[in-house]
């Protein structure tokens, strides 16, 4: 768990805390970006790990999920809340997701990364993999990360 003086980043279970995350996707990816709803929901959060940032009253400001494969784990459905982005929430995130990807043994992540948020994720060790390409009519990239152990 992270810990900010502003905000909080914990795992969190799709049974318990799932109207938190669903809240917080849809608002970011549906309302805010025009992601049709049947492409956000694609049947994946139950078998997803998850972490939820809250704010100092206990509502959900930030989500991410971290879905395990056979070879590496995808990192994916990032989103925080537009006031609180800038403030270190997608960093808490992304730190966390990566932690249980290790923790789990894996040794590569991966994700696909809106063009926009390239920069952050360079700065957290991912490279880029291949050309651009549209995901819910948003530009992309597919970008890894090696996990070192």
């Amino acid at each position: 768990m992270s810990n900010t003086s502003a905000f909080v980043v914990r795992r969190a279970q799709w049974e318990s805390d799932g109207a938190g995350l669903a809240a917080i996707r849809r608002e970011v990816f549906v309302v805010e970006q025009r992601v049709p709803e049947e492409e956000e929901w694609d049947g994946m959060d139950a078998s997803s790990k998850h972490v939820i940032a809250l704010a100092p009253d206990g509502t959900a400001i930030g989500v991410g999920r971290l879905l395990p494969g056979r070879t590496h784990v995808r990192i994916g459905r990032m989103a925080v809340l537009k006031p609180w982005r800038g403030r270190g929430v997608g960093r808490a995130l992304l730190s966390e997701l990566i932690a249980m990807a290790r923790e789990g043994g894996f040794t590569e992540a991966r994700l696909h990364a809106q063009t926009h948020a390239l920069a952050f994720y360079c700065k957290h060790g991912f490279v880029p993999l291949g050309d651009e390409f549209a995901e819910a009519g948003i530009p992309h990239y597919e970008m890894r990360l090696w996990l070192k152990p």
